[in-house]
């Protein structure tokens, strides 16, 4: 298989002073793609900024023969994901590949979260996929070209002890992600979103000592291949996760259908309800919003 590059094309990476943004543009810039690398550079939390992570990860990528620019500005407004993707076409003229990635972590149980801490994980997360998807996409439809790459997380999938921020945001950013895949098909832009397992420094205060091998360098191949043109999915979730890569997809089972129910009935039929040995699986794409509906309603037509 011939080496898959991006060679002419622009990528705009948010988070990708560290971590496993770090791992995405180090590895985009090293194939010919010009980066944008931005970053805060704020602490876990969100709090300050530094301008070093991300001018480090640019002095990397031209190091190594590559180009890039660092932007420092914050993703949890709208005008600082405006100025993100405005100065990729201001230094490059275009923008084809987006991937989302910044993040902050504030911990706290639902019953002490505070909305502070709440609102600052959603901002950055959820608002800041947002943010930079907004002006973005339409600039890659009127293209005819995109990839956008979004950061959803197990959390997001399957909930988690202490970060309902980070779960609530992760959640979000599918159904982003969806949209845009949907909005994008005809005009060439596939969206899909990343479930990364990386130790990184949001594994802070974490016991990972039983944690095998599952550096950032394990994850990026896959973002590297959502984002570039051979990608032949849109509207889907891939896990990479300690070198498993996966798909994860909603499925839904066969149900039950009665013309009318009582709360008793929903109870006596539960199980046959549940029951997922034959489940339901609706793409994304072409439109699986509108075959869920097809579906149920000949179920009521039977």
């Amino acid at each position: 298989m011939p080496e898959l590059r991006f060679d002419g094309r622009v990528a705009v990476i948010t988070g990708a002073g560290r971590g496993l943004g770090r791992e995405y543009a180090l590895l985009l810039g090293s194939k010919g793609a010009k980066v944008v690398v931005n970053d805060v550079g704020g602490s876990l939390k969100g709090d300050g900024s530094d301008e070093g992570p991300a001018r480090e990860v640019v002095r990397e990528i031209k190091a190594s023969g590559g180009e890039a620019i660092a932007c420092t500005e914050s993703v949890a407004t709208p005008q600082g994901g405006k100025a993100i993707i405005q100065a990729a076409l201001d230094t490059y003229g275009r923008i084809d590949i987006l991937i989302h990635n910044a993040g902050n972590v504030r911990r706290g149980s639902l019953k002490d979260m505070t909305y502070e801490d709440f609102n600052s994980v959603i901002d950055v997360h959820l608002k800041g996929g947002f943010h930079v998807v907004r002006p973005a996409f339409p600039l890659m439809c009127k293209a005819g070209y995109g990839r956008i790459v979004l950061t959803t997380s197990i959390g997001g999938l399957y909930g988690n002890h202490d970060v309902v921020n980070y779960s609530v945001s992760k959640a979000g950013l599918i159904g982003l992600s969806h949209v845009a895949a949907l909005e994008g098909a005809a005009e060439g832009v596939k969206s899909n979103l990343i479930v990364p397992g990386a130790v990184t420094r949001m594994a802070e205060g974490l016991d990972i000592s039983q944690y095998p091998p599952m550096g950032p360098e394990l994850v990026a191949p896959v973002v590297g291949w959502l984002a570039h043109e051979s990608c032949s999915i849109s509207g889907e979730m891939l896990i990479a996760l300690a070198g498993r890569v996966a798909r994860a997809y909603v499925a839904e089972t066969r149900g039950v259908y009665r013309p009318s129910w009582t709360l008793e009935q929903v109870g006596e039929q539960m199980d046959a309800i549940r029951d997922t040995h034959d489940p339901l699986i609706l793409p994304v794409l072409p439109y699986g919003f509108g075959e869920h509906l097809r579906y149920s309603f000949a179920r009521a037509r039977q």
